[in-house]
């Protein structure tokens, strides 16, 4: 499997609809605390405008909720995927995303047989206090080697000019949340980061 090299991370259906229509090929919809009725909605409307967008939409955590609205890739945290049941995922027809930040979270991911294995925080970020110091760009060449061929997607403190660093590293994926959320012009932002990502694009 293979994915865009630029990769949008938010938290609301309203950004999706702003961003996902420039061009976005690959978004995760990552909503916290909300009410189930909520997070549905919000997941219908992400799904009608990937749709219309060719953008391959991946739901963060609430793996139940994705198979009820027929999605078609979650992502889970390490402490999610304790509580998800795996066969129901796989019965779905899910693609499965899991987060890894040390040696161990590897190998439980691994044991999973996910569909991408994504690294973090690559550089100090500001999204989430972080038990875990930055992780480098040397991290990236050995995790790769070791859960390829899956793609490997990396996150935390990347913007444009750390682009050619983690790919030169041998990342297949770019995560990015603040670096365009928090951008004075997130749709300039988000049109550049398409933009760059272009020579790694398959």
């Amino acid at each position: 499997m293979r994915l865009d090299p630029f990769y949008l991370i938010v938290d609301s259906a309203e950004w999706i609809e702003r961003l996902v229509p420039l061009g976005v090929k690959l978004v995760q919809l990552r909503v916290k605390d909300r009410p189930d009725e909520i997070l549905r909605q919000e997941i219908r409307r992400t799904k009608a405008v990937c749709a219309a967008a060719n953008c391959q939409l991946v739901v963060n955590d609430y793996w139940k909720l994705a198979i009820d609205e027929g999605c078609d890739f979650i992502h889970l945290g390490q402490e999610d995927l304790v509580e998800a049941d795996l066969d129901a995922i796989r019965r779905a027809g899910l693609k499965l995303g899991l987060s890894t930040h040390d040696e161990a979270e590897l190998e439980t991911a691994l044991a999973a047989k996910p569909d991408y294995v994504a690294l973090g925080p690559i550089y100090p970020t500001i999204l989430k206090q972080m038990k875990w110091a930055p992780q480098g760009l040397e991290r990236i060449t050995d995790w790769k080697r070791r859960v390829a061929p899956l793609p490997l997607v990396v996150i935390g403190g990347l913007n444009v000019d750390r682009l050619q660093g983690v790919f030169d590293a041998s990342a297949d994926t770019v995560a990015v949340v603040t670096d365009i959320t928090l951008n004075a012009d997130p749709e300039a932002r988000t049109r550049e980061w398409i933009d760059r990502t272009a020579p790694w694009r398959y």
